[in-house]
């Protein structure tokens, strides 16, 4: 039987596991104790207990302990809410303030910010520490995201997550005492490192010391443009998020309400990045098949995902022979959008502007990667992230809940469940599975779905039959599991045949652009839930299946895997040294 403690919180009985936190052991009680740098994903294999803000704290005897990463004992009587623990935390939360900038109304993170919510909850009213405050420089060097270490009250969150959960390495505490500092190695700018822009530090941090870089005002002055023809695409993950950032319950898909409010603010297309999924399983498929047949350069790895490109590129540049040359889906509709539909509609692709509208600050990157601009144009002009999306939806006052759904605009906008579930984990894979299935035996898969993939388990194995052939298969979510999952390639290469990575938590779902999750990890079970919902209410559910894409290969690419293909569709990478 396991070993249980006993203690009293608030004079409430209190039996609880051997090595539980007070902060947990108070939960299980329902007793609420702030906290501030803590965060708890377990689930996710995130926990950050560093205990720097001294928020939690609580009245232990006659000590004052911190509640986050202080484990319970036999016959402890532990005070919440006394006197002397309020004044304990509104002590710590305004020194922490009188070292913060005061430029809320202004902030980013205005109305989201953990820091200014609980100066609100604690009553703070004045800071009584009027001391000197550090000033750093402000980085805002990457196409990504922005660091400003002025408002950063080492929490250590950003840090848990660079280091010990995607295991990056880019950010770091340097210095001691009042002169600590998060930064990079040497201080280098952000571009300079390698940092793979995946923005989960983004995700955790609380205020707004790390945040994204807007295009919001770029994508307003192309709308202004009368010259210019705007064209938007959306990503799957973002239509299951986006309601969060108006209050509906999470994992509503809001696909026709999104495209209703893109209409309204005055872009001309309004087409669905799965389109481009679909295209990408044609592309991806094919080579897949073409290298199991061979046997070589497997496994063949998945390249949607720019921030997981850039950490192989870091981290396994022994590996870059078996990533899939395949653009992602959002890099391949702004090259089609420049080549096939410039030339239908009559257009000159140097008045195009594509803007994609994606739940990842990383793609932000991707888009201003030089090799991703086949036309001779960029491939997209401007990311916005679903934050950025919702701001947007509010500046221009459209009433979310209420409008009317609108569909999207064709020939780009037509798409397979297959192309949906690109959004949650091991989505790619089996939707590559799904086409893959039919080139090889000529024949339809019956049951589209594999079970082993699904969820928000950080590896995920899988052996898939194809006429009597096993094929292995994993897909890793977030880049910890990434390394993991690349080791064991290096190390045998034929332990699998095609690998499916995903940088953030859940996949594309969790990513940094993506509502908050604020500890909440059933979020991105909702999120994935709805993406498999979509997916099974879709009347097709393979990517060639498609009309459109047959319509696109018929009328220019010719067929999957063609030199024009290649041309606009593939790409390279690039070795890179870890900095």
């Amino acid at each position: 039987m396991e070993n249980m403690i006993n203690l009293k919180i608030n004079n409430k009985e209190v039996s609880v596991p051997n090595g539980t936190t007070i902060l947990e052991a108070a939960k299980k009680v329902n007793i609420h104790i702030p906290t501030l740098c803590h965060l708890d994903l377990h689930d996710l294999g995130f926990v950050n207990e560093e205990a720097n803000c001294r928020i939690c704290m609580v009245e232990n005897g006659k000590k004052m302990v911190p509640a986050c990463n202080t484990l319970v004992k036999e016959g402890m009587d532990i005070k919440t809410n006394s006197i002397k623990a309020i004044n304990f935390r509104k002590m710590n939360l305004e020194l922490l303030l009188s070292n913060h900038p005061k430029d809320c109304l202004v902030c980013n993170k205005n109305g989201r910010c953990e820091l200014q919510s609980l100066a609100a909850a604690l009553n703070v009213r004045e800071i009584k520490y009027d001391g000197e405050r550090m000033t750093f420089p402000t980085d805002n060097s990457s196409y990504s995201i922005i660091r400003d270490p002025d408002k950063c009250i080492l929490c250590k969150r950003c840090t848990t997550m660079c280091n010990n959960v995607q295991t990056v390495g880019t950010l770091t505490d340097v210095g001691r005492g009042f002169n600590t500092v998060v930064t990079t190695a040497m201080h280098r700018p952000m571009i300079d490192t390698n940092c793979t822009f995946c923005g989960q530090c983004l995700a955790v941090c609380p205020t707004g010391a790390i945040s994204e870089v807007s295009n919001i005002s770029q994508v307003y002055k192309a709308l202004m443009d009368e010259t210019k023809t705007v064209v938007v695409q959306t990503a799957p993950a973002v239509r299951v998020a986006l309601g969060e950032e108006f209050y509906m319950e999470e994992g509503t898909i809001v696909t026709g309400k999104m495209v209703a409010s893109l209409k309204q603010m005055g872009f001309d297309y309004v087409f669905d990045t799965n389109f481009a999924a679909d295209l990408t399983i044609m592309e991806e498929a094919t080579e897949f098949v073409e290298r199991f047949k061979t046997k070589k350069n497997l496994p063949i790895l998945t390249s949607c995902c720019p921030s997981w490109v850039k950490f192989i590129e870091h981290k396994f540049n022994n590996l870059l022979d078996i990533p899939s040359t395949c653009k992602s889906p959002h890099e391949m509709f702004g090259s089609i959008t420049k080549s096939y539909f410039a030339k239908k509609m009559n257009l000159d692709p140097k008045d195009i502007v594509v803007v994609s509208i994606m739940p990842c600050v990383a793609k932000k990157y991707e888009a201003n990667r030089k090799e991703l601009s086949s036309t001779g144009y960029a491939d997209v002009d401007y990311v916005v992230t679903t934050r950025e999306l919702a701001t947007m939806i509010k500046d221009m006052n459209i009433d979310f809940k209420n409008i009317e759904d609108a569909e999207f605009d064709d020939p780009l906008g037509e798409s397979t469940g297959a192309a949906v579930i690109f959004g949650a984990s091991g989505g790619v894979l089996e939707a590559t599975l799904r086409t893959a299935y039919n080139m090889i035996t000529g024949e339809d898969l019956k049951n589209v779905e594999f079970h082993d993939l699904e969820g928000i388990k950080g590896i995920k194995e899988a052996v898939v039959n194809i006429q009597g052939t096993d094929v292995k298969v994993a897909a890793a979510n977030g880049l910890g599991n990434a390394r993991k999952l690349l080791e064991m390639a290096s190390e045998d290469r034929s332990r699998f045949d095609v690998i499916e990575i995903m940088a953030c938590p859940g996949g594309c779902v969790g990513g940094g652009g993506q509502p908050f999750l604020r500890g909440r990890s059933d979020k991105l079970i909702k999120r994935m839930n709805a993406i498999r919902e979509e997916d099974r209410n879709k009347p097709l559910r393979k990517s060639y299946e498609n009309e459109s894409i047959k319509k696109l290969y018929k009328e220019f690419l010719g067929e999957p895997g063609s030199s024009k293909a290649h041309e606009l569709l593939h790409t390279s990478y690039i070795e890179r040294i870890d900095k």
